[in-house]
């Protein structure tokens, strides 16, 4: 079944953790399992699923999907990639230069996860998946001073183009929240776009919205969540 959205609302869907969910009080990981079927469900409907920044590059998006990692944690390359690999999907991993190879440590309630250390990121790289920012150390932009605020965007920005070797195009707001200051902080920081999850009025180029994907979304919620997306969202100029 065709399922086709509006091109100027892109579709971009966010993921964090790929692995074991039974200790998972955010609800912030999805089993390679779930995963697989989820990526299943997108190709079926002739969907695929690419990174932002090839999502945002490409003349025609009605029949692309954004696919997003938060966080960086270790287990995109063992429970992630090897899925993405065999849909033949990218994505886009955003990750915290500032705390490669430490862990979630911003989430009071746990557990702790290890994150991938710079090594890990490089290998995400190679496969083909496109590298952004997701801060230095997971910080709340919107209650940030202007030294932190410049870190967190423009900093992690100079560090991982240094890691990786390359640039760096896009950021994503540590749990999504966003106001007009942290947004002209990242397009400062020169940025080509960044993601949010429910930007309202700040909608645009660099406050992209997204959708939650977790492991309670089967076949129906994820055709409820694609189709209403359109009309939840309005389009994003300037793309």
């Amino acid at each position: 079944m065709s399922v086709p959205v509006d091109a100027r609302v892109p579709w971009v869907a966010m993921y964090h953790s790929v692995g074991d969910c039974s200790d998972d009080p955010y609800r912030i990981t999805v089993t390679p399992e779930r995963l697989d079927r989820q990526l299943t469900w997108l190709a079926r409907r002739g969907l695929r699923g690419v990174s932002v920044a090839e999502l945002l590059a490409a003349p025609d998006r009605r029949r692309l999907v954004g696919l997003t990692f938060d966080d960086g944690y270790a287990d995109f390359v063992t429970g992630a990639l090897p899925v993405l690999r065999e849909h033949r999907c990218t994505a886009t991993l955003f990750v915290l230069p500032g705390r490669l190879g430490g862990d979630n440590a911003w989430d009071p309630l746990g557990p702790r996860k290890p994150l991938l250390t710079a090594d890990g990121v490089r290998r995400a790289a190679a496969e083909g998946i496109e590298i952004g920012s997701h801060g230095l150390t997971h910080t709340d932009l919107t209650r940030a001073d202007d030294l932190t605020l410049k870190a967190e965007t423009a900093e992690s920005r100079t560090v991982l183009a240094g890691l990786l070797g390359t640039d760096v195009a896009g950021f994503c707001y540590p749990y999504g929240t966003v106001d007009a200051r942290a947004v002209a902080a990242v397009r400062d920081a020169g940025y080509d776009y960044a993601c949010a999850i429910d930007p309202g009025p700040l909608n645009g180029p660099h406050a992209l919205p997204r959708v939650h994907v977790g492991q309670n979304d089967r076949a129906v919620r994820l055709f409820l969540k694609y189709r209403l997306h359109g009309l939840r969202r309005r389009p994003v100029e300037g793309l």
